[in-house]
């Protein structure tokens, strides 16, 4: 995600640090690079040039010219700038009503019904909700059989009515049918089409009157680029909508949607798909965003995935267990899944600063941790438990039952007991000294 714009970028601002003095001559000629890389990224030609101009502005209002380190300050301008072009802040989804209703819009492709069954899940297990799914796309054969095999996999009823071809009907039965049932959030996928046209845009607003949503998102395929921004504007102009959801992020997009959407139809963009898989579905934070952009990461994010999949007590436990060396193969396994939960394994190391970069053009296969979770799945419970008994006829048996070979059934062993040795280092009074220090010359260091 956005790798050649932050290649590009990252060229620009070369042209600062390998000055001796910096002018205003080269601030332009910076900025110029930064304007062509926004274009290269499909951003429009008048919001790119608005941007280095504000950018402009602010540096030499600042006095950038006479900064100790002219150079991090204009990336520090840049980075805050692009955050503003991409809404400033998180706004998140208004779910207050009983039932709250979200109406899901966009043209055909765009990943509308995967987003409704992301969305529940999210909702779901974030938020508490009990969702209620409805199928309104009445023209696509396979949608409303999408929908249900969704709502399967995620545990949620899916709402529809195989002889009614009126989606304004099936939304307001729909509705009946949760407060009935007890469903406190409804998600409504309607129908999309191969380009605008007239009769699915009353169609859709004339749900939209009929249940009078909380929430009308417009989902929208992020690698369509200045399309996408066009399409925005004109479903706006009819539906008013209150957010945008960026999808297929995690493919090879230039980014231009992004950047320039809340620019141009002044909505927030409220979430961003990053994946196939279900939990594959973030909230769109601008400042976060920036950050990965310019190559620093998204360390925050990071934190919080784990925090969902790690619980206090047993992080307590495990603390206990590693201090007192008595870390087992089995309590790798547990790490080795709650890490899988947390999503695709290229976007979690994308998120630690300097990482996005080494990993271009390097393929990260989501099974990356298969040959290891074998080699396990191969031990007995004893070997698990206590690793210290495994000799040379026990890896040949593992070797044979992983269908690895007695290489790499050392290879991790060895692996394993330096990562427990480091471990309880790190949890010793050297550790916390050490991690205090590494703490402090790492905020230092990412100063301004």
């Amino acid at each position: 995600m956005f790798s050649n714009l932050s290649e590009k970028l990252e060229s620009s601002f070369k042209l600062l640090k390998g000055q001796n003095k910096i002018t205003e001559i080269n601030v332009a000629e910076t900025l110029k690079e930064v304007r062509r890389a926004l274009v290269d990224a499909d951003v429009s030609f008048k919001i790119a040039k608005e941007f280095t101009k504000t950018v402009q502005e602010k540096a030499l209002g600042l006095n950038v010219l006479t900064a100790l380190k002219p150079g991090q300050l204009m990336i520090k301008i840049v980075r805050d700038e692009l955050a503003q072009l991409m809404g400033g802040e998180r706004v998140d989804i208004n779910i207050k009503g009983d039932p709250a209703v979200i109406l899901i819009s966009g043209l055909q492709g765009s990943g509308k019904t995967t987003f409704c069954g992301k969305l529940a899940k999210m909702l779901k297990a974030k938020k508490g909700k009990n969702p209620l799914l409805v199928a309104c796309d009445v023209y696509r054969p396979a949608a409303i059989e999408q929908l249900k095999v969704l709502g399967e996999q995620i545990n949620v009823s899916v709402y529809s009515e195989e002889d009614n071809k009126n989606p304004v009907k099936i939304s307001k039965n729909a509705i009946a049918h949760a407060r009935k049932f007890g469903h406190n959030l409804v998600i409504i996928d309607t129908a999309g089409r191969l380009a605008i046209d007239e009769i699915m845009m009353t169609e859709i607003s004339n749900i939209k009157k009929a249940v009078k949503p909380e929430e009308t998102l417009f989902v929208v395929d992020s690698m369509t680029g200045q399309d996408a921004v066009n399409t925005a504007k004109e479903f706006n102009k009819i539906l008013n909508f209150d957010g945008v959801v960026l999808t297929k992020l995690d493919g090879d997009t230039r980014g231009g949607a992004a950047l320039s959407i809340k620019y141009i139809v002044n909505k927030p963009i409220k979430f961003i798909g990053t994946g196939e898989k279900l939990d594959a579905l973030d909230y769109f934070y601008p400042d976060r965003m920036s950050d990965r952009i310019l190559g620093m990461g998204d360390v925050i994010s990071l934190v919080e995935r784990a925090q969902e999949q790690f619980d206090e007590e047993e992080a307590r436990k495990l603390q206990k267990k590693i201090h007192k060396d008595q870390f087992n193969f089995n309590d790798f396994l547990t790490q080795i899944q709650q890490i899988k939960k947390m999503g695709n394994i290229k976007d979690l190391a994308a998120m630690i600063p300097g990482m996005g970069k080494a990993l271009k053009g390097i393929d990260i296969d989501d099974d990356a941790f298969k040959g290891i979770e074998a080699i396990i799945y191969s031990m007995t419970f004893d070997e698990k438990e206590n690793p210290k008994i495994l000799n040379g006829s026990r890896r040949r048996r593992i070797a044979r039952g992983s269908g690895t070979s007695v290489q790499e059934v050392n290879n991790l062993i060895k692996q394993f007991s330096q990562m427990r040795k480091m471990m309880k280092m790190m949890t010793g009074k050297k550790g916390k000294k050490m991690q205090r220090m590494m703490n402090n010359s790492m905020f230092q260091n990412n100063k301004y």
